[in-house]
Formats: structure tokens, C-alpha cells, sequence
């Protein structure tokens, strides 16, 4: 082996190949410092004095099936300029760890494949060791997510495991990365955020949330010229389980009259949006009436659930109209009109839209949604899964910001 195989293969400069030592699934390399390439490690100054070695140990990556290790005697100069006595820096590995650059750029390329305890079983090491080198490699380049350049964000929670464990994380909407990831849920995790945010100077334009009063509350305390922006999905959300709860009162009523057959099954269909009903009869005989024939008996039968479920396909087509005006002529009209139905559970929401009527709107001021966060957070549940959890909930995280980076593939 030559000291020019040395620097290509292995990325050392500045240090001449010794010999090599063969021994059981291990190939060990040693080598020495050149002496024209010892500089004084505080001030880089070449005018220095050596003063002993001392025989350090690397890991290194692996030709095939065998370890490779290489066997330093490292250098303590005293500098000439400075005073200073200090072992000089090393090239190709970072101070105080036994493993080279390479092996952790080796380790870092398994990571995206395998899971922490398949590279260190591969690679013959600790698990603690693969943890720790991805650990300060996510640090270094996603520990403290930049906050200058934010412009539009969205806000939500999620849960982590039982006994309602909860984070609160926050995305960039325009680069669809993490930007905080706070623990518990509502306003109070979002305190280190808004410290963060003040600092960064950033002038945040929209916020999508939910309509939750705590999240709203922050956010005109911390972003008073912020727009709040309701999200869609979560406006149906809530209206789909007022429509559950009054299907299951009408149910309940219908089951003292012996009547429940009714309604018996139809929970579903009535969340179904109605393009997405089958109109094909279904069973082996094909009797049975279809998705779409047995929710127009049910809503034939009962009043007051066809007037709701109606409306919920209305209310849909609130974030399709062309520019705001005929929006917000569409949302008046429809607050109208479920106020004036004489149902409860209509006139209350009515009465929930008209009260965040603004955040509704603002929808066509910055079309944006809680969406892209939607799909980060079912990305994180796949990544907790695949781990079967997390211990260390720092390390969880930093997983998570670096969560848009992350590429699922399946492998045979």
C-alpha cells in the first residue's frame, strides 16, 4: 500500500503509510504525521517543536467482510508563536472519538436504508455509536431550523402515545419543513416559538390552523398582522361529527318508536361525499340496494338529517368559488339558511361559522391549508412506527425536522 492509496482511498493527507498488520476479520493500517504538514493546532502556525506521541486507534471503512483500523501515533507539538502545547489536529476524524469522517459518512449512507441496529450489527459497533453519529450530524444541519424567511406557516398537533402525549409542531409552508416541534399541545407549547420567531425578525403573512380558540389566541397575541386562515379539512371534520351526533339522536328517537331500521347503517354514507357514493347494486344477488338508493331512503324518511346532510355537500363548495366576494355571498347565505332550519345542531353551526367568518375568507386572500402538515405528521407516525417508538424524545425531535428529507422506498 502507498501513501498516494492512502490519501485517495481513504481521504488522510499529510500522513505517510507505515505497514499493514493482517489480523482476524480486521486489517489494520499504521501510519505517521509528515513532518512538513504539523501545524500548531490553535494558530496554525508550522513553527513548532515536537514533544511526544501518543498511539490513538481509528475505525475506518471496511474493505468487505473485514474492519479497518488505522494506528496513529498522534503528534503534541509545542508552537513556537503561541506557546501553546497541544496534540495537533487531526485531518480525518473529529477530536475525542475513535471513528474517521469517512466511517461516519459510511454509517450516515446505511441510515437511509437500514434501521441503527442493522448498521451497527453490520458495521460491528454499539448501537449507542451509530445514534450518537447521526445525532450530531442532525444537529449540526437541522437542530436549529432558520425562522428569517418564513412567510406563510401552518400549526397542528400530534399525538406520540398513550396517556395523551402530544407534540406540537410547526411547517413552513413554502419549503414543507419543521420548523419547531413543541412538547404538549395549545398555546403553551408554542411559547418557545414565538421567542424563536421574535428574535429571527420574520414577517409571517398567514397562518393555517384549526379553529381552536388557544391556537387563535397565540396567534393574534404573538402575530397581530398575521392572517388566521381555518382550515378545510378540519371545518368538515367538525361539521361531520355534528352530523354524527345528530344522526345517533334521530336513531335513538327511532329505536323508541321501533323504527331504527331506518337509519340502521347509514352513519357512513352520510360522511361519504356523495361522488364517492357507489350507485351499483351490491351483494351476491344483487338485491341489495346501493350506497346511493339507501342513503335517499334514509334522507327521504327523516327531515331534519336530509336538510343537514344537504348543506354539508354545500358547504363544500365554499373553497371553489372564483374570488372572495361571491365566497363570502356563498357563506351568508349558507349561515342563513342553517340558522333559519330550525334544527339545533344547524343553527349552532351556523352560529360557529359566522364567528370565525373572517379566518373563512382569508382562504382567497392566501389559499393555504394545514394539508402539506397533514401529511408530515402521518410521514412521522410511519418513522415512530418503523422505530417501535422513541426513548429519547430530543433525538425524536430531530428525526422530525429532518422528516421532509426522508424518502420511503420499498425494498425486496
Amino acid at each position: 500500500m502507498s501513501t498516494s492509496l492512502l490519501y485517495h482511498g481513504f481521504g488522510l493527507r499529510g500522513y505517510t503509510y507505515v505497514r499493514t498488520e493482517y489480523q482476524p476479520n480486521c486489517i489494520v493500517f499504521h501510519v505517521r504525521h509528515q513532518r512538513e504538514h504539523l501545524r500548531c493546532p490553535d494558530c496554525r502556525s508550522p513553527d513548532v517543536i515536537r514533544r511526544g506521541t501518543v498511539e490513538r486507534e481509528f475505525r475506518s471503512i471496511p474493505f468487505g467482510q473485514k474492519q479497518v483500523r488505522l494506528v496513529l501515533p498522534v503528534q503534541r507539538v509545542e508552537c513556537g508563536h503561541c506557546g501553546s502545547i497541544r496534540q495537533v489536529r487531526l485531518g480525518f476524524a473529529e477530536e475525542r472519538y475513535s471513528h474517521t469522517r469517512a466511517f461516519e459518512r459510511y454509517a450516515l449512507g446505511l441510515l437511509r436504508h437500514m434501521t441503527m441496529k442493522d448498521v451497527a450489527r453490520h458495521l460491528d459497533v454499539l448501537w449507542d455509536t451509530i445514534k450518537d453519529i447521526q445525532t450530531r450530524h442532525l444537529q449540526k444541519h437541522y437542530g436549529r431550523p432558520r425562522l428569517r424567511n418564513l412567510s406563510t406557516i401552518a400549526i397542528d398537533e400530534i399525538s406520540i402515545g398513550a396517556g395523551h402525549r402530544y407534540l406540537t409542531v410547526v411547517l413552513d409552508l413554502s419549503t414543507g419543513a419543521v420548523v419547531f416541534v413543541g412538547n404538549g399541545k395549545g398555546a403553551d407549547a408554542l411559547r418557545p416559538f414565538w421567542r424563536r420567531l421574535k428574535a429571527s425578525a420574520a414577517k409571517v403573512k398567514a397562518v393555517a390552523i384549526d379553529m381552536s380558540p388557544a391556537y387563535i389566541k397565540a396567534i393574534e397575541e404573538n402575530l397581530p398582522s398575521a392572517k388566521i386562515v381555518f382550515d378545510r379539512f378540519h371545518v368538515m371534520k367538525l361539521y361531520n361529527d355534528k352530523l354524527s351526533d345528530l344522526r345517533r339522536d334521530l336513531y335513538h328517537h327511532l329505536t323508541t318508536v321501533g323504527q331504527q331500521h331506518l337509519l340502521k347503517g347509514t352513519r357512513w354514507l352520510l360522511l361519504k361525499n356523495e361522488e364517492n357514493l357507489s350507485r351499483e347494486r351490491t351483494g351476491k344477488t344483487r338485491r341489495r340496494l346501493s350506497e346511493y338508493d339507501r342513503l335517499q331512503r334514509a334522507l327521504e324518511i327523516n327531515a331534519p338529517l336530509a336538510q343537514a346532510y344537504y348543506l354539508k355537500e354545500e358547504l363544500r363548495c365554499f373553497w371553489e368559488q372564483l374570488k372572495k366576494s361571491e365566497a363570502r355571498a356563498f357563506l351568508d347565505d349558507w349561515i342563513a339558511r342553517a340558522d333559519a332550519s330550525g334544527t339545533r345542531m344547524l343553527k349552532q353551526f351556523a352560529r360557529t361559522l359566522a364567528a370565525h367568518r373572517s379566518g373563512l375568507l382569508a382562504y382567497y386572500d392566501y389559499p393555504i391549508s394545514t394539508a402539506p402538515l397533514e401529511g408530515t405528521n402521518t410521514k412521522i407516525r410511519v418513522m415512530q412506527r418503523q422505530a417501535y417508538g422513541f426513548r429519547d424524545i430530543d433525538f425524536f425531535k430531530l428525526k422530525i425536522f429532518a422528516i421532509h428529507r426522508t424518502k420511503y422506498a420499498l425494498v425486496g
